[in-house]
């Protein structure tokens, strides 16, 4: 596992307005975090619900290897998993330019 890689995560169950279901979650935390050692991981929640003119700050990423459908990253929603929440993956990972977007508006999300 490493930054920047798309796997499926479990993110049940959800509380309020918390994102839930099993989906493409994307790996933000640093590498030298990642060892086995290591029980959690934060992750980045995508969505196939595209909406490029009503959420700014979603970095959109197109299909390709085993990532079968568009979706959206949604910074706003980072979460900390369980590494055994991560059920599958890689499916693929990010570009450059996409990590840098993302990293982008998670910054201002978080107001940094």
């Amino acid at each position: 596992m490493r930054r920047g890689e798309i796997w499926v995560g479990n993110l049940n169950p959800n509380r309020g307005a918390e994102v839930g279901k099993i989906r493409p979650v994307l790996v933000v935390q640093a590498d030298f975090l990642l060892g086995e050692e290591q029980a959690t991981v934060v992750v980045l929640p995508l969505t196939t619900q595209v909406r490029a003119t009503t959420e700014p700050l979603h970095v959109t990423i197109e299909p390709r290897d085993r990532l079968r459908s568009t979706c959206q990253v949604m910074p706003e929603q980072p979460r900390t998993l369980d590494r055994r929440r991560l059920v599958e993956g890689p499916l693929t990972r990010l570009s450059v330019t996409e990590m840098t977007a993302v990293e982008r508006s998670l910054r201002a999300i978080m107001g940094l």
